[in-house]
């Protein structure tokens, strides 16, 4: 079985309130987490899209694939 390796963007957001860390996939609406670390967070979002994928294979939709492209921008 051929196992293909998919990356995607995640974006990490200081939590104040929860004292921690929320982590959200553009790619992937609905495919949220959290941790009290960076580390925690970064890890159980990647559990998340994992589970994510599974349940969006077994109901039969396209996986996303994600394009990336940088842009350069001048800061004041």
């Amino acid at each position: 079985m051929d196992t293909k390796v998919l990356e995607y963007t995640v974006i990490l957001h200081k939590d104040e309130e929860f004292e921690g860390y929320w982590v959200e996939v553009p790619a992937l609406p609905g495919c949220v987490s959290q941790g009290k670390s960076k580390d925690e967070a970064l890890k159980n979002i990647k559990e998340a899209i994992e589970l994510h994928l599974e349940c969006m294979k077994e109901d039969g939709e396209e996986i996303p694939k994600e394009e990336s492209y940088k842009v350069a921008v001048k800061a004041s």
